[in-house]
């Protein structure tokens, strides 16, 4: 786990510590050659550049987030109505995370990407690049 995601960790309450620390953990061990890094404020995971998943603590609970959800089919994950491809979850205890199911979505996050790296170039249309 990178300095700046272990900071941010363990700025939070315990709960939220222990929620966040399990799913770093979760992710870091299902996706070993993603880049790890504080981004916009909240630890986030890239593959080859391209943000993959990521969590922050918001007022619904600590939320995590994969760029590219909305393709996963995963009826858990909250879908947006917007223009991105992006879903989330949210907790409020660490016994709400069915690993189960996050090892799942960690999978499809290498299998479905959508190109948020280049996203600025191509004037916020993004394209599939698996």
């Amino acid at each position: 786990m990178e300095d700046g995601t272990r900071a941010y960790n363990d700025a939070l309450s315990q709960s939220d510590w222990a929620i966040c620390d399990l799913l770093a953990e979760e992710i870091e061990r299902s996706l070993p050659k993603a880049e790890n890094k504080v981004w916009h404020a909240h630890p986030v995971w890239f593959l080859d550049g391209n943000p993959i998943v990521g969590y922050s603590k918001q007022k619904p609970g600590v939320r995590l987030m994969f760029w590219s959800g909305a393709d996963f089919d995963e009826g858990a994950l909250n879908v947006p109505p917007k223009k991105f491809k992006d879903a989330s979850i949210f907790y409020n205890d660490v016994s709400e995370i069915d690993t189960k199911a996050l090892k799942r979505w960690l999978r499809k996050s290498k299998d479905i990407q959508w190109d948020y790296k280049n996203i600025m170039k191509r004037k916020g249309r993004l394209e599939r690049l698996k």
